[in-house]
């Protein structure tokens, strides 16, 4: 295994394990509810305008992503939104909380097989209850040499946490399904990243993939092992 890297941390939601299907699922139904006032494409549309609008505010997960339907329910319909609509998307935001978890392939047996050589973390945003119930709930936890749940990844995030559980972010890999929170900002703190894929993204992760030697992408957590041996 190589010696170069010394530390590895690994996204949660999309990376371990499914997560946007339950958002999309949501959305669905969002969608259903208001379909007597507004059409889909609208109403996407207008939905992702206020998470993006209330992320400094009400931070990742799903929590903010319920208060966005409400207040874009609420806009949509000029105010005249029924009460029964607003109960029925606390009840959904409430479901999202409470979903089961289920792993992605390869994530368990990855994650066993590289503790022995690397330190491993999670790095993961979003609502602390939902990420730490989701983490008990995976049954991967005690792998994990770290857990960081962090408000944003960005640059300094990647620093200081890698300069904290291993020898500094130049000797480490940030893994995840996010080009714009799990890749780029770890190679601008000067490490790994590695874009792994998943069917399902939210549009504020997409950003273009870097033209830089430190960027990977891989098909699916099972080919880690093997990239690591080439680096």
């Amino acid at each position: 295994m190589t010696s170069i890297l010394t530390t590895i941390g690994f996204d949660a939601d999309d990376t371990l394990w499914h997560n946007e299907r339950f958002f999309a699922l949501t959305q669905d139904h969002f969608a259903d509810l208001l379909a007597d006032f507004t059409e889909r494409e609208t109403l996407m549309a207008r939905l992702l305008d206020a998470e993006r609008r209330n992320l400094p505010h009400y931070g990742f997960g799903i929590k903010g992503f319920t208060l966005s339907m409400i207040e874009t329910a609420i806009e949509v319909t000029d105010g005249r939104v029924p009460a029964a609509v607003i109960t029925q998307l606390l009840d959904a935001g409430r479901d999202m909380l409470s979903h089961p978890v289920e792993l992605l392939p390869h994530a368990a047996d990855t994650i066993d097989a590289l503790r022995h050589s690397h330190k491993v973390l999670v790095v993961t945003k979003g609502d602390l209850l939902d990420q730490e119930r989701k983490l008990a709930q995976s049954g991967l936890r005690d792998l994990f040499d770290g857990i960081e749940i962090v408000s944003a990844k960005t640059a300094d995030t990647y620093t200081r946490i890698f300069n904290q559980h291993g020898t500094g972010p130049d000797q480490g890999l940030m893994i995840g399904n996010s080009m714009a929170s799990d890749v780029i900002p770890m190679i601008q703190a000067g490490g790994w990243g590695v874009y792994v894929p998943h069917g399902l993204t939210w549009a504020i992760e997409h950003a273009t993939a870097p033209d830089h030697p430190k960027f990977h992408e891989i098909k699916d957590l099972g080919a880690l092992p093997d990239l690591l041996q080439s680096l």
